[in-house]
C-alpha cells in the first residue's frame, strides 16, 4: 500500500510539474513572442472575416518600424482593454490627404504626393473623410505615430475617426491566419506602386 501511495504521489507531482511548466511557457510566449487574436467585426473585409484567428508577431517591431501595408494589432484608442486590427496607411512624418475618395501620401521621396493604390479594397471603394481626418484636409503624422485604416472603409472605426496610433500602443503585426483551417495563410504586407 505504501508503494502504491508513493507511486501515485510521484505521478501526481510529475503531472503538476508538467502543467506548471506548460503554463509558464505559455505565459512567456504570449507575453513576449506571439499572441492569438480573434477578428471581431467586419472592418477588415474582404480579406479578414469575423471569427477568424490570427497569430500576432510581437517581436519584429522591437527591431524595426512598422511598414505601410502591414496589418497590425493595437490597443484600441477608445477602449484600451480591447485590441483592434487595421492596416498601416501613413508613416511618421508623412502628410496624408483624403481627396475624391482616394488616399494621397506626401513624403520626402514624393513631395508632390502619390495616390495609394489599394488593390486589397473591394472594387469602387471610396475612402471618405471622418471627424479626425476630414476630406480635403492634409494631416501631418507626428513622430512615433501611424495612420491606420480598416479595409472595409464604409464601416471601419479607424484613424479617420479617432486619430493616430502610437508605436507604444501597437501589440504586433499579424503573421498567420490560423483558423479556420481552410483559410490558413501567412499574411503578407501589401505592396504599393508609387
Amino acid at each position: 500500500m505504501k508503494k502504491l501511495l508513493s507511486s501515485l504521489f510521484e505521478t501526481f507531482r510529475d503531472f503538476i510539474e508538467t502543467v506548471f511548466l506548460a503554463l509558464a511557457l505559455f505565459v512567456v510566449v504570449n507575453t513576449f513572442i506571439a499572441q492569438l487574436h480573434q477578428v471581431t467585426g467586419n472592418s477588415m473585409l474582404p480579406d479578414f472575416h469575423d471569427g477568424e484567428y490570427l497569430v500576432t508577431d510581437k517581436v519584429t517591431y522591437r527591431f524595426r518600424e512598422p511598414k505601410r501595408g502591414e496589418v497590425i494589432i493595437f490597443k484600441a484608442p477608445e477602449a484600451p482593454t480591447r485590441d483592434y486590427i487595421k492596416r498601416v496607411i501613413g508613416l511618421p512624418g508623412e502628410s496624408v490627404e483624403l481627396r475624391e475618395g482616394r488616399v494621397y501620401i506626401y513624403n520626402r521621396s514624393h513631395p508632390d504626393g502619390f495616390t495609394l493604390n489599394e488593390t486589397y479594397l473591394r472594387p469602387k471603394t471610396l475612402t471618405e473623410g471622418k471627424k479626425f481626418l476630414p476630406a480635403g484636409k492634409r494631416y501631418i503624422i507626428p513622430p512615433e505615430n501611424y495612420l491606420v485604416f480598416g479595409d472595409n472603409r464604409e464601416v471601419s472605426s479607424d484613424s479617420r475617426t479617432w486619430g493616430t496610433v502610437t508605436k507604444e500602443e501597437i501589440v504586433g503585426r499579424s503573421l498567420v491566419r490560423l483558423w479556420p483551417p481552410s483559410a490558413f495563410t501567412f499574411i503578407a504586407r501589401a505592396e504599393y506602386s508609387e
